[in-house]
């Protein structure tokens, strides 16, 4: 089989839960362990932190592997959902996975699965293969995210050097559960014996899931927003912000440079810091230099997409894969902090979740290009629509990302600012 044949096994063949939504969550490590166990347990050949939250999981794990990266460490990272190409989820040291590696690879497990018969999940199946590769490849060290919760997410089989929860938030809550503590309590399902946890916000209702958890594993935790504070400076001629970060009251990064921009970053920078820290407590050597480095040179070591991110100006364009009540939050306080003549939103979401708590935070003054993105899992349009209408947001529908963004841009002006999201696959097609 050639690479286009291969994902598109992955992708159509698999149970794959960015297309079918909760009906292709495994809620069993069954399948990981078994897979593990016949790639000779890969994941105890190197050195990880484990990465989960609602929202910041994906920017903090790429950050950490810039920084790592820049102190000459060879990193891995395992990342989900992919925008663009399906090899963006394995990367060593920002490169993706070759495409004849995912070949052999996929080729190779579908002939011995002829005498195994195991039925993994697309996710399964992927972090298997990165796992495998990062052994291969002998990497020093993985980031690796969580996919959905962590309990019994197919990550959470690792022994990391340490633990990180970004932040809760109310998402997947069929799956997690319908209340702060019951998701949570999936999250710290992360939290190992005797590994530290890194807490990136605290929230004081759910503070105490993670305080007992950790007692119960005894195990150091961290509630690093009581530790960092990040104050923005002003951002450069280069297009970078540029924070000042304060530990325990006392300047300890003036002038840092951030390539993601985000103000949300600043809330997600402490952990990557605090992060840091232990690491260098645990003998692992990355000096002030390489995290200046390694965070004003993020994209570019790693390849991340979908933040925050310009891809035209004359009119601005920026796309931004958050998509659930805090992701939408963070980005509604940030476009009201920017200067532009009319608004422009072309906005899409899944049809397996409650559009309303996200369309209620929707700034009204904005006009609206409501799409379905090209998946199963799509809302469609005019139901959107009409669901938006209901909270005072206008504008026109469209069957098609590309015919939204496409009439977006006939309709802006030079000084208009057109925003892309509302789902991480309306942005994965814009870009």
């Amino acid at each position: 089989m050639n690479y286009t044949e291969i994902i598109d096994f992955l992708f159509t063949q698999l149970p794959m839960f960015q297309r079918k939504g909760p009906a292709a969550y495994k809620s069993s490590l069954a399948n990981t362990l078994k897979l593990d166990e016949l790639y000779n347990h890969p994941h105890r050949r190197f050195s990880s932190i484990h990465v989960a939250g609602t929202n910041g999981k994906g920017s903090v794990s790429h950050m950490l592997a810039s920084v790592l990266q820049a102190a000459g460490y060879k990193v891995g990272l395992y990342t989900s959902p992919h925008l663009k190409d399906f090899r963006e989820r394995i990367r060593v040291n920002g490169e993706m996975m070759p495409k004849q590696e995912v070949v052999d690879w996929v080729d190779d497990f579908r002939i011995n699965n002829r005498l195994w018969k195991i039925e993994p999940s697309f996710f399964e199946l992927t972090v298997a293969m990165a796992f495998d590769y990062f052994t291969k490849q002998e990497v020093d060290i993985a980031i690796v995210e969580v996919g959905l919760g962590g309990r019994l997410d197919s990550t959470n089989i690792i022994s990391p050097e340490i633990s990180v929860i970004t932040n809760i938030g109310l998402d997947h809550i069929n799956l997690l559960g319908d209340t702060l503590e019951k998701i949570a309590t999936e999250k710290a399902g992360i939290i190992k014996t005797n590994i530290p946890v890194v807490i990136g916000i605290t929230q004081k209702e759910i503070a105490q899931v993670f305080i007992d958890i950790a007692k119960l594993k005894k195990t150091d935790i961290y509630f690093v927003d009581n530790e960092y504070s990040v104050e923005y400076a002003m951002l450069g001629l280069d297009g970078k912000q540029i924070v000042n970060v304060k530990k325990n009251g006392k300047h300890v990064y003036p002038d840092l440079k951030l390539d993601l921009n985000g103000l949300y970053q600043l809330k997600n920078l402490p952990a990557v810091l605090k992060s840091i820290d232990i690491l260098n407590e645990k003998g692992w050597q990355i000096m002030n230099h390489d995290i200046y480095e390694g965070l004003k040179t993020v994209a570019e070591n790693t390849g991340l997409l979908g933040r925050w991110q310009t891809v035209g100006n004359n009119p601005l364009i920026i796309c931004d894969t958050g998509h659930n009540e805090d992701g939408i939050k963070a980005i509604v306080k940030q476009i009201e902090s920017m200067a532009f003549k009319t608004l422009h939103i072309i906005f899409g979401t899944v049809a397996d979740k409650n559009p309303e708590p996200i369309l209620k935070l929707l700034p009204k003054y904005a006009k609206y290009y409501f799409a379905r993105a090209n998946i199963e899992r799509a809302m469609n349009e005019r139901v959107l629509a009409e669901t938006a209408f209901e909270f005072g947001l206008k504008g026109q529908y469209y069957s098609s990302v590309s015919e939204a963004f496409e009439n977006a841009q006939l309709s802006a002006n030079i000084n208009d600012f057109i925003f892309v999201g509302g789902s991480t696959f309306v942005v994965a097609e814009i870009l």
